[in-house]
């Protein structure tokens, strides 16, 4: 049987490195995976539509999370945890709603019955609490287990209710009478202390079978009413089963054992139909309500989906269901029509009671399911299918009933359904999701921050900037529309809300922080009509709308522009008098790639100067966007990618940043800006995605790197900075392009261009020297193509003669002379037309402006070059001496003319022949110097002096070193003589 691979991601950290118990549910409509662990007090929320999205965290536990329940509508979230609390949430959002009660030890198991209107909840306590949730009342508690009780399940019919506890025992309640019906001892395996894996029960989805984990590593299943043994799943466990979930349908069962192993079983044929193996025990499984799909966690707290856990060539898991949990969508609550009259004084009414109150034997109740239904319910039932999938129909209402039956079904029929990827839903840049009882990020940028806090009816909101000497200081705020999202520049902040109120209305409020006249505050209204994304810029304020319309205001509040976008908007940001806007392009791919396309406005000139794709890593969403402190735009994704946009190949995205190369998967980036070379983010510990606000987030600077790929010689470091500074130096190129173009000074970027230019030329010549140590020759001429300064070129020379590299010299030197022939019939000399005729791309081109090139060769000998002699030194080592190493001295101060005859000599250097020669002119060298130093002491005014004098100068002479390389015990000949030699040689013409 073919094994496939599922990608797990980690969504709780676990903190003691052994495993601890982990939960996964998902909801309705297989929008939302929940997970929580024994060893994290949070809940996390994920996107199953779009998993990159970072999840919503819910903190309320002071302790790890042991159970999770979701209500049979998907309103309303349960959680116990060994803090010892039950806490319920509104679901999807996540918000805290009420502590439900309280036990004197830590929580096991939570069940919400079929109508939602009560919850079981059980322990290492020794009863099983059964609460109402309508007024929090404790019902009833059952009593009888003797250890801790692990697991408990609901009939579907809501005439039982099954627990199993740790020693292996299975009581079977009566929920009308809180009676033990059944007792079966022994017949689960006995975990005992180890709360890493539980014992469980589950109803199949008819509720004809009870499934019990057995002690031969197979599922018993028992029946529900006599509890009687009616089979077994028995195949390739090896060990204990840990967890079990029934398909939708009750066609399929998931196990999970300890022995790491899921498998998927035909329930009617008694036999596995799939099975995967994991590298953690899994030990929570959830079947998603739609489709082939099954959730898993492990001990680890890592979590995935197994898609098409069902073989393709089967029935799915979701077809033919044979119930369908009613659905009101009002809130936690909801009724089915003969529990239109239930009790909340938690008198259990819906524990066997009929819409009378009156009790009825189990078989009469069983026989009830058989009645007729109405003709208008079975004709609407054909609509339904078409929505939903296929259930039984259900009981007569009574006839008081009829109209808000048929209204429930009306409603049911609008139910939209999700059928395909879901479109990234709009972020602000700086902004963190709401936490109930603390402050949270409205806007957090390079200039400062603004906090919110909610109280009863209103929220406290403070300004502070990073700098606190240059930035105004602003009075906290009362603020009564209950912002959600904000931006600021040095000028004011600009802050907005959802639609609400009788009138669904949204708000937009800008907020001077300096101004002549009072009352410059000001505040739009917009009935109807969304705000989803806002923006600042120098004398402008931007809002981007559910109606995709783009309003831009002035400071004053004067409306100034509406444009119709050409689709949703994701996010916007503002740099002086450009804004930046994502939209999506179209819906998403199927493989969950978000489509997004970004414009840039120049709100002064009212113009559109850029415009295109938004590139994103496959399967990720947009986390970040905005503008550097240089104002290049700039996007970060959920996955961990910054990229930067450049106007190189008709404008393009550089991924400057990557996440995966750093290899810390335990870290989460929240990005807060960046300049020319750092990136400025928090870094949060995962699954956090995103900071808390108190305490005061501490700022990370990364480098900024391209994810290159590993290179050959091991130089990813040179190389990367050779990019980075080519990026540099066209950014500036093409800023002084600008700036001459509408007559501005560019004295100061022509220096910085310069300085850019020269640390380039550096970057390449150690490159050259990794190339020349790698044998990489060819790779070291494209190289020397690429260098701008003319002794840039002559240092490559000297660099490979150093690494006795002689045919690679003479390369050098035609690049050379090519270039000082070009020079010399006053052709312009640049990098990419040496290497046009190579089909290879040169980034480095020759500065547009003229007197750089010139001031530039001036104020470069004046600089200190790289020290090549001891670069070559630290290479030399890695190659066998063949042949002493020259010394050559390859500046030159003559004309033109002469530099080509001193490159000529320098070639013919290398010829061994010549070294008689050399020794002979060094001779007569040798005896010019004497012959002028005898008459410099003859002119010498005191004799006795010039003769001190010229006896220190033969010492000297005497003393001479010999060549470093040669020992001064051997007799070989001593060739380290080219540098003074040439010296002299020019002395004498």
């Amino acid at each position: 049987m073919k094994i496939r691979s599922i990608k797990l991601r980690e969504a709780h950290k676990n903190s003691n490195g052994v495993g601890s118990f982990c939960s996964v549910l998902w909801d309705q409509q297989g929008e939302h995976i929940v997970t929580a662990s024994s060893s994290d007090s949070s809940i996390c929320i994920h996107d199953a539509i779009l998993p990159a999205n970072p999840p919503k965290v819910v903190r309320q536990h002071r302790d790890g999370v042991t159970a999770l329940a979701l209500s049979p509508n998907y309103t309303c979230l349960a959680s116990g945890s060994i803090d010892h609390s039950v806490k319920l949430y509104k679901f999807p959002a996540g918000e805290f709603d009420t502590n439900i009660t309280r036990f004197t030890l830590p929580i096991r198991a939570l069940a919400f019955n079929k109508s939602g209107t009560m919850l079981a909840a059980a322990g290492d306590d020794e009863g099983i609490k059964l609460i109402n949730t309508i007024d929090g009342s404790i019902a009833r508690v059952l009593k009888g287990h003797r250890g801790s009780i692990t697991g408990i399940a609901f009939d579907p019919k809501s005439e039982y209710l099954a627990s199993v506890d740790s020693i292996g025992t299975v009581i079977l309640w009566e929920l009308q009478s809180g009676n033990t019906i059944h007792v079966l001892k022994g017949i689960a395996p006995v975990i005992g202390s180890d709360f890493s894996s539980t014992n469980i029960v589950s109803w199949s989805p008819d509720g004809e079978l009870l499934a019990v984990p057995g002690l031969k590593n197979d599922v018993v299943m028992y029946d529900r009413d006599t509890a009687e043994k009616l089979f077994s799943l028995r195949g390739d466990h090896v060990q204990p089963i840990c967890f079990l979930s029934w398909s939708p349908n009750g066609k399929y069962m998931a196990t999970s054992g300890l022995d790491r192993q899921v498998l998927i079983w035909d329930v009617d044929k008694k036999q596995d139909i799939d099975r995967q193996k994991f590298d953690n025990r899994i030990t929570c499984m959830a079947w998603k309500p739609t489709g082939n799909a099954l959730a898993v966690i492990d001990i680890m707290g890592k979590y995935g989906v197994w898609e098409s856990a069902v073989p393709s060539s089967m029935r799915s898991p979701t077809e033919d269901i044979p119930g369908l949990s009613s659905k009101s969508g009002h809130g936690l609550l909801f009724y089915d029509e003969e529990e239109e009259n239930l009790s909340v004084s938690g008198s259990l009414s819906d524990l066997g009671e009929d819409s009378h109150g009156e009790s009825e034997p189990f078989s009469r109740k069983r026989l009830r399911k058989q009645h007729s239904y109405t003709d208008d319910w079975e004709e609407d039932t054909n609509e339904e299918l078409e929505l939903l999938a296929k259930v039984e129909p259900r009981k007569k209402a009574p006839h008081g009933h009829r109209d808000g039956s048929d209204n429930k079904r009306n409603k049911l029929k609008d139910v939209p359904i999700s059928t395909g990827p879901k479109m990234q839903e709009a972020i602000q840049p700086g902004a963190t999701p709401q936490l109930p009882g603390k402050r949270r990020f409205l806007c957090y940028s390079m200039l400062g921050s603004i906090t919110t806090m909610e109280h009863e009816g209103y929220s406290h909101i403070e300004i502070d900037f990073h700098d606190t000497s240059s930035g105004p200081r602003v009075p906290a705020m009362t603020d009564y529309f209950g912002f959600t999202m904000a931006s600021l520049n040095e000028n004011g902040s600009v802050f907005a809300n959802p639609c609400k109120g009788e009138k669904n209305m949204s708000t937009l409020m800008y907020r001077p922080f300096g101004t002549w006249a009072n009352n410059s505050e000001w505040s739009m209204r917009f009935e109807e009509e969304e705000v989803r994304a806002v923006a600042l810029g120098t004398g402008w304020v931007a809002a981007i709308t559910s109606c995709n319309f783009l309003r831009i205001f002035t400071e004053g509040g004067l409306q100034r522009h509406i444009l119709s976008l050409d689709g949703p908007v994701v996010t916007a940001a503002g740099f002086k008098d450009e804004l930046a806007v994502v939209t999506h392009a179209s819906p998403p791919l199927p493989s969950n790639e978000q489509i997004l396309e970004f414009r840039v406005f120049n709100i002064r000139t009212g113009t559109q100067p850029r415009r295109g794709r938004l590139p994103l890593t496959p399967g990720s969403c947009l986390s970040w966007f905005g503008f550097s402190e240089d104002g290049h735009l700039s996007s970060f994704d959920s996955t961990g990618v910054l990229r930067v946009f450049t106007n190189q190949y008709g404008g393009s995205w550089l991924p400057l940043f990557s996440a995966s190369k750093l290899k810390k998967s335990e870290e989460n980036y929240w990005v807060v800006g960046l300049n020319s070379s750092k990136l400025f983010c928090v870094i949060c510990k995962s699954p956090d995605s995103f900071p808390e606000a108190t305490p005061k987030p501490i700022l990370s600077l990364l480098d900024l790197s391209f994810p290159l790929a590993s290179s050959d010689l091991g130089s990813e470091i040179l190389e990367n900075e050779f990019i980075m500074n080519n990026m540099h130096l066209h950014r500036i190129q093409s800023t002084i392009e600008e700036m001459e173009a509408t007559g501005e000074d560019t004295s100061l970027l022509d220096d910085e261009a310069f300085n850019t230019e020269a640390a380039l030329d550096r970057c390449i010549l150690r490159l050259i020297a990794s190339c020349c140590n790698g044998d990489k020759l060819v790779r070291a001429t494209e190289l020397v193509k690429l260098l701008a300064l003319e002794k840039s070129v002559k240092g490559a020379i000297k660099l490979v003669t150093a690494l006795k590299l002689p045919n690679l010299a003479e390369r050098f030197n035609a690049i050379l002379e090519e270039r000082m022939n070009k020079e010399t019939t006053g052709g312009k000399i640049s990098a990419s037309t040496e290497l046009k005729g190579d089909n290879y791309f040169n980034p480095h081109a020759a500065l547009t402006k003229s007197h750089v090139r010139a001031e530039s060769s001036k104020r470069l000998e004046s600089q200190d070059s790289p020290s090549l002699n001891s670069l070559a030194l630290s290479h030399t080592k890695k190659r066998p001496l063949e042949e002493p190493i020259k010394d050559v001295n390859v500046e030159s101060e003559n004309a033109k003319a002469r530099k080509l005859e001193m490159a000529r000599e320098f070639k013919n250097a290398f010829d061994m022949k010549n070294v008689k020669k050399v020794k002979d002119e060094k001779d007569k060298v040798d005896e010019v110097k004497n012959a002028r130093k005898t008459d410099e002491v003859k002119n010498a005014n005191e004799v006795e002096d010039a003769q001190d004098k010229n006896g220190e100068a033969n010492k000297v002479t005497a003393q001479r070193p010999s060549n470093p390389f040669a020992k001064s015990s051997n007799n070989k000949p001593n060739t380290s003589l080219f540098d003074s030699l040439k010296k002299k040689v020019k002395a004498d013409g």
